[in-house]
């Protein structure tokens, strides 16, 4: 990976992507005592940043490979991405989900042209699903997260971030199954002026933060987490460019992300999902370290059930 194939990669998935907006907000600002800068990927194409990885992956297969389609995993953003993506470069998509995702991810995936196949909620059927429709239909399979492909595609996010504002001191993500914190990782080595990336996950589900710790890819042993987002744990791929580039992971509290979650609601008027307001809440929660410097947080997805607000 170098910093051509970052740039490449952009150049790449623009034609099928959002270049998103970048806001501010003088209270949010005056509140954390720093300047933050939003790059509000919940106005991307399906509404979260991960059509961006999916876009570069499905670009990177080759004709043959594309015609058989592509297959994934997934009950959340990457469902809907991939669908999407697919559907734009005439490409068919399978998507296994879990028979306890909610209706409207159903119906969502639906409406992007992707065919779904249900199998039991465990990561074993899910990955046996994957695996037979692989083999039946010769389709690629693509991960969510733990692909270099996608993760480059994420990466991108904070590309264009950066080419907005180059001076930025930090970049604050969340951390889920790893791919968005390791592509802005990359983006910050490559394109940032000595610009650290921190990362914000709920202490409920911390393995990325154990993870640091212990050297290894550590598991959560429950998810109980309104971040519905960041239940997923890093892969074999993401982990040592997380490992090598994110200076830290910073915990929260369930009601940490709530209450950040609401101020960019009631302040910015624009709709973020849970698991986007915490990177804002780690930065609230330290927020006497980061005191007057230039903080980029990319605002994940606006992907939320309206029937289950937090607040």
């Amino acid at each position: 990976m170098t910093k051509i194939d970052l740039a490449d990669c952009s150049k790449r998935i623009q034609p099928y992507i959002h270049r998103t907006s970048v806001l501010t907000s003088s209270l949010l600002n005056e509140i954390s005592g720093a300047s933050i800068f939003f790059k509000c990927e919940n106005f991307q194409r399906m509404g979260a940043f991960k059509m961006r990885g999916a876009a570069n992956a499905i670009l990177q297969l080759s004709k043959q490979q594309q015609s058989k389609g592509v297959v994934t995993h997934s009950s959340g953003n990457f469902a809907q991405a991939l669908s999407l993506a697919a559907k734009s470069l005439g490409v068919k998509a399978y998507i296994v989900m879990p028979s306890t995702a909610p209706q409207v991810k159903k119906d969502a995936v639906k409406g992007y042209g992707g065919e779904i196949i249900e199998c039991p909620p465990t990561l074993e059927n899910r990955e046996k699903a994957a695996a037979h429709i692989q083999k039946e239909k010769g389709a690629t399979f693509l991960h969510p997260s733990n692909d270099l492909d996608v993760i480059l595609g994420q990466g991108t996010a904070a590309l264009e971030l950066l080419e907005d504002h180059p001076n930025l001191e930090y970049i604050f993500t969340p951390v889920g199954g790893g791919g968005l914190i390791a592509g802005t990782a990359l983006a910050a080595h490559y394109f940032g002026k000595d610009c650290k990336v921190i990362g914000g996950e709920p202490f409920e589900v911390d393995d990325a933060y154990r993870s640091l710790l212990s050297g290894t890819i550590e598991t959560n042993a429950t998810a109980n987490t309104i971040a519905d987002g960041l239940k997923t744990q890093l892969g074999d791929i993401n982990f040592p460019i997380i490992q090598k580039h994110v200076s830290e992971i910073i915990r929260v509290e369930e009601q940490e992300i709530i209450k950040a979650m609401k101020l960019i609601w009631e302040r910015m008027k624009i709709i973020i999902e849970p698991s986007c307001a915490v990177p804002f809440a780690a930065l609230l929660r330290e927020k006497h370290r980061f005191e007057h410097k230039k903080i980029g947080i990319v605002l994940s997805g606006g992907n939320v059930d309206l029937e289950k607000l937090p607040f």
